[in-house]
């Protein structure tokens, strides 16, 4: 079993986050390895709900950014991947609604969970459009 929770994202283990995400293969699109960027991820979101077994190992996390009143941005949802198909992903979408209450929720798919949204409820918008930031190499 598992227990959710509403916590700041500044006070997470920065190394524990990062091998959640390893764990969930969201990793592979999020800059984890850059260590003082994935901190910042972490710190500057407003609204993170973490799920912890029952050993306490963060084995999921929402991360979102909020007004609270209209929108939220669900910007990572990672769970374990010996966690997933279990209900951890629907709980922290539920924890995070629950905490704005009023605000739509607006998330962008990994390619390989797009069959997974419609599934618990989310509906597709094709007028989506993103913007990357400029390139972080030296």
């Amino acid at each position: 079993m598992w227990k959710c929770e509403q916590v700041i994202g500044g006070a997470l283990d920065v190394e524990e986050a990062a091998a959640l995400y390893r764990a969930s293969t969201l990793a592979e699109r999020r800059p984890v390895a850059d260590t003082g960027r994935f901190t910042r991820m972490l710190a500057d979101a407003n609204l993170v709900v973490v799920a912890r077994d029952e050993d306490g190992r963060l084995i999921g996390i929402a991360r979102s950014m909020t007004d609270g009143a209209y929108a939220t941005y669900l910007s990572d949802l990672a769970v374990d991947a010996a966690y997933q198909g279990k209900g951890v992903g629907r709980d922290l979408i539920r924890a995070t609604r629950e905490a704005a209450p009023q605000a739509k929720l607006i998330l962008l798919s990994a390619p390989a969970a797009v069959d997974y949204y419609p599934h618990i409820g989310f509906t597709a918008h094709n007028s989506a459009w993103t913007m990357d930031g400029p390139s972080t190499a030296s």
